[in-house]
């Protein structure tokens, strides 16, 4: 391959989310912050912002994490990506909390997406050397009880994007830092079957500086982003449950006008405009939905379903989803597939694989 393949995976990574026949969509770089990182979040089609907790909680609303009975837990998390047409493409995924104690926690999540290798040729062919183009993101939460219902968390993340590995002229790796802002609700609910909940979340995320290339001769927005969502889970017996899941979420991205010099934005500039910069129907087109369900016996196996929603002309992805997961003591794996209804869905058929631990309740195993 020659060396315009980088460039070519580089464009791919910034707008691998867009359909090619939108003639307005809307772009941002390290589009891997946006990739679901879990299979139970990503088995119920991509939500998360007013589940039940869990240790993946980090990327779909870090608020959640103080109302977990467990004091400590961590996680492990693989998405294969394009795997249809290559096989070296992947997000690997490690998320863990800490409950200081009923009011408050901290938490953190790495995530690493990487491009794969790309072997680079001189124009007659002949080896040169081979690129590893990757994004990574490291962030770190803290979640507080606000009241008996309420909490809300911070969290601050660092972004690395180094989509020319040292080899493409005038080009450098991207960083960026930002932020996150959530809050979650969480009521119980007495039914005649028992204790259900009704849930509600809103998870402001990757509020940060703009990323650049090339020493800031020009910079891209990162996927800032809006997510709200609500649950409800209804007890069915003493053993079984259903929760009914749905999530909204919109890029707080300026629409892309031709008229308009994007790198003089500024980052809060941008998120105001993304609100009122299109006419108000493709403002309703940038919102993409998605819902879901999750069956629990005696809350040790896991069945799971969803769909996921995005305009056509906003990046055409449209799939449903299923997933399973099984719990044991300390341990629990979880698995997430996507069938994709639309040709634009680089997760189409794939298995997603999550594993999380209990680290409080091996810590109690071991005395």
């Amino acid at each position: 391959m020659k060396k315009s393949l980088l460039f070519l995976m580089a464009f791919m990574s910034v707008s691998m989310f867009v359909k090619a026949i939108d003639p307005n969509p809307i772009f941002t770089a390290v589009p891997s912050l946006s990739i679901t990182p879990d299979a139970r979040a990503g088995g119920m089609g991509d939500l998360g912002a007013a589940t039940s907790p869990d240790v993946f909680s980090q990327y779909w609303n870090p608020a959640k994490y103080v109302f977990l009975e467990s004091q400590a837990g961590i996680s492990l998390s693989y998405t294969p990506w394009l795997r249809q047409l290559v096989d070296d493409i992947d997000l690997a995924y490690v998320s863990g909390y800490y409950k200081f104690d009923d009011r408050q926690s901290l938490s953190a999540s790495l995530r690493y997406f990487s491009l794969g290798d790309i072997a680079l040729t001189d124009q007659l062919g002949g080896f040169l050397t081979t690129a590893t183009p990757n994004e990574l993101a490291f962030d770190v939460a803290y979640s507080r009880l606000l009241s008996e219902y309420f909490s809300a968390a911070v969290a601050m993340r660092f972004i690395y994007s180094d989509l020319s590995n040292g080899f493409a002229q005038d080009m450098y790796p991207g960083m960026s830092v930002a932020a996150d802002v959530a809050g979650y609700y969480r009521r119980p609910i007495s039914l005649n079957t028992g204790d259900g909940n009704l849930a509600f979340g809103l998870n402001i995320s990757n509020l940060g500086s703009k990323i650049s290339y090339d020493e800031n001769v020009t910079s891209s927005f990162i996927p800032t982003n809006m997510r709200f969502g609500t649950s409800f889970l209804y007890p069915i017996d003493d053993y079984q449950s259903i929760s009914f899941s749905a999530d909204l979420n919109k890029l707080l991205v300026p629409t892309p006008d031709a008229t308009t010099d994007f790198n003089k934005i500024s980052m809060l500039s941008g998120v105001f405009m993304s609100f009122g910069d299109a006419p108000a129907e493709e403002e309703l087109r940038e919102i993409m939905w998605s819902v879901g369900a999750e069956y629990a016996y005696n809350k040790q196996f896991f069945v799971r379903a969803g769909y996921f929603h995005e305009n056509q002309y906003k990046g055409n992805r449209q799939f449903f989803t299923a997933g399973a997961g099984f719990k044991l003591n300390v341990f629990q794996i979880d698995a997430g597939y996507v069938i994709s209804t639309s040709q634009t869905n680089p997760l189409d058929q794939t298995l997603r694989l999550s594993l999380s631990f209990d680290l409080f309740g091996i810590r109690n195993m071991m005395r």
